[in-house]
């Protein structure tokens, strides 16, 4: 067990608020008596022991795990779930049609209030220890810190729950000191503002990363400060209102964007984090549960244990696929929309990392994967240590990253001042020129306008951050998910007639087959396999030449469907087509699952679910 990994793991089925026999009740929230409350927070080393537990919420198949991080960010203009639509799983949710019973909404929903309720049981009891009343001061500084990181913790779990459900019950103390526990919803914009209020006290708690003696599974300043830009900037964007049923911002959003201007720009000035020369270093330190050496994931959520409650499927369900027979099976569930490997640059070293045309066949030889089916490569089992069947990776999930301050930053300043001062320029151009090293010459220029500048931010968190789970959720805030599905739309359609911009897209690709060296990077890797490349043309051209007439291409070379894999089937059809169901003013938001509707009275499903 890495050391980080202390902070989750030093709990996970044997200490909890109350006694417990199971990992299964560990996991349940607890209703907890007086005494045992009172026992619980008497001491500093108790006191960690129940903010472990609230952290213990963030992680497994239905937080970070999986089902939070992996499934419901599905589906913007990069990436997708695979397989045939049904509403009854994580397809349907991938397609905008989930139904009410389906059980992928159920667990998730339940696990951010049981950590809800974790988190309120350490913040009402850590002001009432005799250790913060009488403590040293010491003790009291790690007293205050362990608050901070509950109050924190608390926010991201609302915050989870508001862009993915809209309002929902807002719950500030434990659910003892309630009168009734059947609560109604709460507008969003109230809930986002006591989260965002509480983070400002958080960001006063805990230490920044030099400072903290500890990884980045837990919340350090910059963290707090981070996601605090975040829910401000969704605070200040647009979301699906109850009443009446449409986009809307909230009030005063020049307030909030002045939120995250000034704690992005905190972050900044703090020479805590920075940007790694490496892109691809970033993600595969999460693999070996390391910090990369410019520390630019702020905060990542841990994974261990090889189970379904601590673990997760990171790098199994989703990342590049590797066949059954393989020394790596791993499944590669999440597609790219095929249009996305084209909004890159040809010379963006982000390319060939973030979209995997490649995968690994069971002689463990890397051959080309078809234009429909290229996944999502930030993530690898064959980064791992681990072969065979397992599902459980260990791979740390990264939640915040400093490019994402860098834009965010950008972001805001923008909208504050008119147009993009000097400085957001810079901070653009920093996360550009590390996409295009050795090229930086084919980086284009930045607009200086309002509108171009904010476009340009729009795309270029396209390419940053796919994968990682981000996308969807900036197009709502921005009020631009029906926008960019409509474009998606219609440029896979140009994409599968070879016209408009991919007039030049090859139908079809040749390669042979090449052995597979896990310890090369994702570009090296790809340039391994042997591409059949046309006289006269630079294999880095390759992607954007006409196919040759298969007569021409020498003996040996397979051939596999490119743009040809971009059907109408791909496009419309009802079972395999994208974002086939959704609709404007309604499905930016998934349904409650039923059951829980049921169970609270004074819970409404809305939005015409």
């Amino acid at each position: 067990m890495k050391k980080h990994k202390l902070i989750i793991a030093i709990l996970s089925c044997t200490l909890s608020f109350t006694t417990v026999t199971s990992c299964s009740e560990f996991l349940d929230a607890e209703n907890i008596s007086n005494s045992n409350e009172d026992q619980q927070f008497d001491s500093v080393a108790d006191t960690f022991t129940a903010l472990i537990g609230v952290y213990n919420q963030v992680i497994g198949d239905d937080g970070y795990g999986q089902r939070l991080n992996l499934y419901y960010p599905q589906t913007a203009d990069d990436f997708k779930t695979s397989g045939d639509y049904n509403c009854n799983d994580r397809r349907g949710i991938s397609t905008y049609g989930a139904c009410t019973s389906n059980p992928d909404l159920n667990k998730p929903f339940l696990k951010l209030y049981s950590g809800i309720e974790r988190a309120n049981l350490v913040i009402k009891n850590i002001p009432l220890s005799p250790v913060y009343q009488t403590g040293s001061a010491a003790d009291k500084k790690s007293m205050d810190r362990y608050l901070g990181e509950a109050l924190t913790l608390r926010a991201m779990f609302y915050y989870d729950l508001i862009k993915n459900w809209g309002d929902v019950p807002m719950q500030m103390v434990p659910s003892s000191d309630l009168e009734s526990v059947y609560l109604p919803k709460t507008d969003r914009d109230v809930i986002y503002d006591k989260i965002i209020a509480d983070l400002a006290t958080a960001a006063e708690l805990v230490p920044w990363r030099s400072e903290a003696a500890t990884a980045n599974v837990r919340f350090t300043k910059a963290a707090v400060k981070g996601l605090r830009a975040r829910i401000a900037l969704a605070r200040a964007g647009y979301s699906l209102r109850r009443d009446p049923r449409i986009m809307a911002k909230g009030s005063n959003s020049e307030a909030y964007y002045q939120i995250a201007y000034d704690e992005c720009r905190d972050i900044i000035n703090s020479g805590q984090h920075g940007l790694n020369a490496s892109f691809e270093a970033v993600f595969r330190a999460l693999h070996d549960n390391t910090e990369d050496a410019a520390h630019e994931v702020i905060f990542a959520v841990g994974a261990f244990g090889g189970n379904a409650a601590t673990d997760s499927k990171i790098g199994y369900y989703n990342g590049m696929r590797h066949t059954d027979g393989s020394n790596w099976k791993s499944s590669g569930g999440i597609n790219a929309v095929a249009t996305y490997f084209y909004e890159f640059g040809k010379y963006d070293v982000r390319r060939d990392l973030t979209v995997a045309s490649m995968q690994i066949n069971d002689a463990n030889q890397a051959i080309l994967a078809t234009g429909a089916l290229c996944t999502d490569g930030k993530f690898r089992k064959s980064w791992t240590s681990i072969t065979g069947t397992a599902q459980n990776l260990a791979i740390d999930w990264p939640l915040l990253r400093y490019s994402d301050i860098l834009l965010m930053f950008a972001e805001a300043d923008n909208e504050l001042n008119g147009s993009p001062s000097q400085d957001a320029i810079n901070a653009v151009q920093l996360v550009r020129n590390r996409a295009y090293a050795g090229n930086v010459g084919q980086a284009g220029s930045i607009p200086t306008d309002k509108t171009g500048f904010f476009n340009y931010i729009v795309h270029e968190r396209l390419l940053e951050f796919g994968g990682e789970g981000l996308r969807k959720y900036d197009l709502i805030r921005w009020n631009l998910l029906a926008t960019k599905i409509a474009e998606t739309k219609h440029k896979l359609s140009d994409l599968s007639n070879g016209t408009g911009q991919y007039a030049n897209v090859p139908s079809v690709l040749y390669y042979k087959e090449s052995p597979y060296d896990r310890t090369k990077t994702a570009q090296a890797a790809l340039q391994t396999i042997d591409i059949y490349v046309p006289a006269g043309v630079n294999r880095s051209d390759v992607y954007y030449t006409p196919a040759p007439a298969s007569t021409t291409v020498p003996t040996g070379y397979k051939a596999i469907n490119w743009r040809a894999a971009v059907t109408g089937q791909y496009i419309n059809d009802p079972l395999k087509g994208y974002a086939q169901y959704f609709e404007a003013n309604r499905k930016e938001l998934l349904p409650i699952y039923q059951d829980i509707i049921q169970s609270n009275y004074n819970l409404t499903q809305d939005y015409g679910y």
